[in-house]
């Protein structure tokens, strides 16, 4: 059936809402796509939701393709699972029912989908690809972007269960061309890069990225195209400091009221990247740990928690006290009792180090000959750094997560029993696999790849409709005639169509389509009376041509 867009809930606006910062949430919201009810809470309105399901329906389509079977797993969930797995994060809702048990309403079913595949019980059974579209809920502390970082948001969660992890690679490496092959028909340019997996657990981690002027995620690029990686872990290749003169032993400097870097290196004059920067944490275990990178560079928390194999937090200055005996501002790893993890860019040079003692600091600090440190790449790359592969520039720009997946292992199922007798008769442990896509962030990255200053373009393969008919009939009922006959066609053709027949001015319906973003526009006027011809345009400005009304269907169909 053609839709009449007088007929039709589409509540464009002209003006931006004044929190709006990202492009996506700016046009998706004056595109009547989706309105805030709350803080990181959205309704998706009619257009909006026809987009959404059309990137489902390509989603759904892909995971078919390499086996997976759809289910749907509740988002009500006992808290029970969670606290066997020993997952709690302050994101987690939590709820009580009339009688006292205690629920979760979870952002991730990883619990729930091992629950079940207790029931899998023989090698034969494997392996499994199960997935859902499910409602997730997450207690965001800060909502912000439209579509970008919201409480209540819908998510494709597959999940793969195989005998050993041989297996599981093969597993991996089918839900890893599933998802080159969902973001190329969605119409995005996207990264494939390593990742963390963060609350998850687990390891064998990748990142699906999408370049875009709004994003939670810095994506790190290499100008030769052969490195790409997210911020978290990018690896990067400093520039060489500019050492003073060096020591025999390390040498004893008063800086008395220095504290931060900055203020060292022009006390003495030197480069900052030649000094040493103490970062002391506490494990969730209670060991206190040194973190020490070079004085210009920022720790990188993904990689040091990756290092340590446990959460932490900075130690207080009590405890910092309590270890070196000075305060924040003076501490280095000579002579202390901690374990000291120094990054990778410490190893080679002599760098000038707190002496732990208040206002002193030590000249000439030399990795392995004056401490002991385990080394590892714990910085946090930076403008500058060259590429770890080819020594190219690296490059950095905001970016959408659109897509992760990774190996959990034996992480839920050992914990929650789920268990199959393998062909040696001996029991094992399920080996999982989680891979998520969601279609909100999928809406937002295209937007941000795909706009202009008037509008949405949206590619063909997840517009609300493939046609927008515009009536320019000025209450002529003959032009309306025409463009009903038009539309009707066009939707026997097998489009999609969005018939404007208001009666509006044509500015007024321009604005509109230009808003909406369908493909292709086709412009009937008073004009069509007299050549029988209409006025086609896409979207993206490439084509505008007349075209004569009795070829329109199949110039669309073509193009």
């Amino acid at each position: 059936m053609v839709a009449r867009q007088s007929q039709l809930f589409i509540p464009t606006l002209r003006e931006a809402p004044a929190d709006a910062e990202a492009v996506s949430h700016k046009l998706l919201v004056r595109g009547g796509y989706i309105r805030q009810v709350s803080a990181g809470v959205w309704t998706f309105l009619p257009l909006g939701w026809r987009v959404h399901q059309n990137v489902v329906q390509i989603i759904r389509e892909e995971m078919d393709a390499i086996g997976g079977q759809e289910m749907l797993m509740p988002v009500l969930t006992p808290a029970e699972l969670w606290e066997t797995t020993g997952r709690d994060y302050p994101e987690i809702f939590r709820l009580e029912d009339r009688a006292g048990r205690r629920f979760i309403l979870p952002m991730t079913h990883e619990e729930t989908v091992t629950f079940h595949a207790r029931e899998i019980q023989s090698y034969r059974q494997l392996p499994q690809i199960l997935y859902h579209f499910s409602i997730k809920e997450r207690d965001e502390p800060r909502p912000r972007g439209g579509l970008l970082r919201m409480r209540e948001f819908i998510m494709k969660d597959a999940y793969t269960f195989d005998r050993n992890e041989d297996e599981f690679a093969r597993s991996f490496e089918l839900h890893r061309q599933a998802y080159h092959r969902m973001l190329e028909r969605l119409g995005l340019e996207f990264y494939e890069v390593e990742a963390e997996s963060g609350m998850m657990g687990g390891q064998q981690s990748q990142d699906f990225l999408c370049p875009a002027g709004s994003g939670e995620n810095t994506l790190v690029t290499c100008e030769h195209g052969d490195y790409a990686a997210d911020l978290e872990i990018a690896r990067g290749v400093p520039r060489t400091p500019s050492f003073p003169a060096t020591e025999e032993v390390p040498k004893e400097v008063a800086t008395p009221g220095v504290t931060t870097i900055e203020s060292l290196a022009e006390l003495l004059g030197i480069d900052a990247a030649a000094t040493s920067k103490a970062m002391p944490v506490v494990k969730t275990d209670g060991t206190l740990v040194l973190g020490l990178v070079r004085g210009d560079d920022r720790l990188a928390e993904s990689k040091m928690l990756g290092v340590l194999k446990s959460d932490y937090r900075p130690a207080t200055d009590e405890e910092i006290r309590s270890a070196f005996g000075a305060s924040g501002g003076s501490l280095g790893p000579v002579g202390v009792s901690v374990h000291v993890v120094a990054d990778d860019a410490l190893r080679e040079g002599q760098f000038v180090a707190g002496a732990n003692r208040d206002g002193w600091h030590l000249l000439g600090v030399e990795a392995g000959r004056d401490y002991a440190p385990r080394f590892a790449d714990i910085r946090e790359a930076r403008e500058g750094d060259r590429c770890p592969v080819c020594s190219g520039e690296l490059r950095f720009q905001t970016a959408i997560e659109v897509g992760h997946i990774f190996n959990f292992g034996s992480r839920y199922s050992e914990p929650l029993g789920a268990t199959f007798l393998d062909e040696d008769g001996t029991e094992k442990p399920l080996i999982g696999g989680s891979y998520g896509i969601g279609p909100a962030r999928v809406m937002a990255a295209v937007v941000e790849q795909s706009h202009d200053g008037n509008g949405i373009v949206w590619p063909k393969s997840i517009a609300p409709y493939d046609v927008h008919v515009l009536a320019l009939h000025g209450g002529s009922a003959e032009v309306l005639m025409r463009a009903e006959q038009l539309a009707a066609a066009l939707e026997e053709g097998g489009l999609d169509v969005l018939y404007d027949e208001r009666d509006e001015r044509p500015g007024e319906k321009f604005a509109d389509a230009d808003l909406i973003g369908c493909p292709t526009r086709i412009i009937v006027g008073k004009k069509t009376l007299d050549d029988g011809a209409v006025d086609v345009r896409t979207r993206d400005g490439a084509i505008d041509e007349r075209v004569s009304s009795s070829e329109v269907v199949k110039w669309v169909l073509q193009h």
